[in-house]
């Protein structure tokens, strides 16, 4: 999870970029701070789709293979 403090920066950059604009160094703080945000909310995503089973009313395993297949790969690599 990505702190609040590194959050509170993305929002304040963000606020400053419509108001008065950024300077390169600031866009580019910017830039790497939205794209580690985003690798770990893909992580976090992730990782709780490996904690799902989709179960029918008869109670049958209906996981899609797609999930199923990542999800063993994911147990397949070292920790």
């Amino acid at each position: 999870m990505l702190s609040k403090e590194k959050i509170a920066r993305i929002n304040e950059l963000a606020k400053r970029a419509k108001t008065s604009g950024l300077t390169k160094s600031e866009a580019q703080e910017q830039q790497t701070l939205r794209n580690e945000y985003i690798q770990t909310f893909r992580q976090s995503f992730k990782q709780q789709l490996h904690n799902v089973t989709v179960v029918d009313g008869n109670g049958n395993d209906v996981t899609p293979d797609a999930l199923k297949l990542s999800k063993e790969n994911q147990n397949k690599r070292p920790h």
